[in-house]
Formats: C-alpha cells, structure tokens, sequence
C-alpha cells in the first residue's frame, strides 16, 4: 500500500520555527515529525510514500536525501509554486499512485497510534469509499455522523456554521484525525466534480457523502497530537518517546 504525509504547509502557528524551517521538520524528542509519521507507517509496512513539499521544500528533500528515506522509498510532489492544501495536494500527486490500489494519507503534524490494520478492516467491511480516523476530542470544527458512522456534515461551532450533506436527526460530532483511507476511485470522482487548483479535503468529503460512503472510525482512546504551536511539542514529547 502506499501513502502520503502532508508537509506542504507554511506553519504559521509554528513560528519562530517555520521562519527558517518546515514544520514537517521540527523535533519531538530528537526525531522530526516527517521521521516519526514514516517510521508509524513503516510499523504498518506502508513504505511507498509521497511527500508534498512547498515550504522550505529544499530542506525537506535534503532530509529526505541525508536520511535514505528513513528506509522507506519516498517521492516527493513539488508545490514550490503554490501550495495546495491537503484535496489539491492529493490530486497534483495522482500520478505517483499505483490504479486501482486503495491508500492511506496523513499529516505531517499529526502523531498518533491510530492502528491502520484496523482502519483497513473497518473500510473493508463497510465497502466505503473513505474511511478516516476520528476521536471524541474537543475542537472547533466537528464532522458529523449518524448512528452508523456515515458522514453526514460539518460545523464549526467558533462559527456556527454548518454544511449538511445527508439531513438526519441527532447527528454525532467527532474530531478529525487526519489518517485516511481512499479507494483509487477518489481522484476519478474529483475529477467529475470539478475540483481543481487549492482545496481541502473537507470540501471533497462534504461533496461526496450524499452519494458514497464515507464513514468515521472512532478511535478514542488512543495517542493524538496535533502539533499546531510550539506548545504542543511537550505534549508530543510526553506521549511519543
């Protein structure tokens, strides 16, 4: 299988560290996060990677290089012109993909011990079309569910807005973990609903959800960091030695 770890994006909340670095780069106990999302993949034997770089892209391919890959044989999708967001950056890399063969994405500054082979499992018995990682955590931004576990919609509750996909009562709201799971098919139905240039992949979710299942894996319970701000490395830290 193979996957892609975002790493294109300009860290804003990362300064002064993104000032001169990648986030993809920053440390948490002596590795970075670009090293320890490709060592979790490893530990599920994905190690055919796509990287999207754009940030201090340089610094990142030269890690890359320096390091062999950490073992794993990684790519690298360049968006030094512009940088996509995570549904553009998806599909500037189509052509890394292997047709046909479901994937796995994550996020560079995303840690977690998310079990993939469970994920797997849970998008296998459901025939979805995408499967992803989501927990009970607080945020300010909920995809919601039915009973099922099908995405129905969206909030931000900073906002109050809302974006409905299936109207159902007593939809549950749960966090995105950002590890996800894709049939190939993904980049034909983007494709069809004219995405194009920079988008998110909340968007192509919230697009496709009336027709095709997506579905929520909870995993509440487990390791999650988002290492949003430098703040949250000693969060990282004590989780994840």
């Amino acid at each position: 299988m193979q996957a892609v770890i975002f790493s294109a994006g300009l860290g804003t909340r990362f300064k002064p560290w993104t000032d001169t670095h990648p986030k993809a780069l920053a440390l948490v106990n002596g590795k970075s996060l670009l090293q320890r999302n490709i060592e979790y993949l490893q530990s599920f034997g994905i190690k055919d990677i796509i990287i999207n770089v754009h940030h201090f892209a340089e610094q990142v391919e030269q890690a890359i290089v320096e390091n062999d890959g950490w073992g794993s044989n990684v790519l690298v999708s360049d968006e030094r012109e512009v940088v996509l967001e995570t549904g553009g950056g998806l599909l500037k890399a189509k052509s890394f993909f292997n047709p046909g063969q479901p994937f796995v994405t994550c996020n560079a500054d995303i840690l977690t011990n998310l079990d993939i082979n469970k994920l797997v499992a849970f998008h296998t018995k459901n025939k979805a079309l995408i499967s992803f990682g989501v927990t009970n955590r607080q945020s300010s931004r909920y995809l919601l569910f039915d009973d099922n576990n099908r995405l129905c919609g969206w909030k931000n509750t900073k906002t109050g807005e809302e974006r409905i996909s299936i109207h159902k009562e007593n939809l549950v709201q749960k966090a995105y973990s950002t590890v996800v799971l894709f049939e190939y098919d993904i980049f034909r139905l983007m494709e069809e609903k004219g995405f194009s240039g920079k988008f998110s992949l909340i968007d192509v979710y919230l697009s496709l959800a009336a027709e095709h299942l997506i579905m929520g894996y909870d995993h509440s319970g487990d390791k999650l960091v988002d290492v949003g701000k430098p703040e949250s490395v000693a969060v990282a830290e004590a989780l994840f030695p």
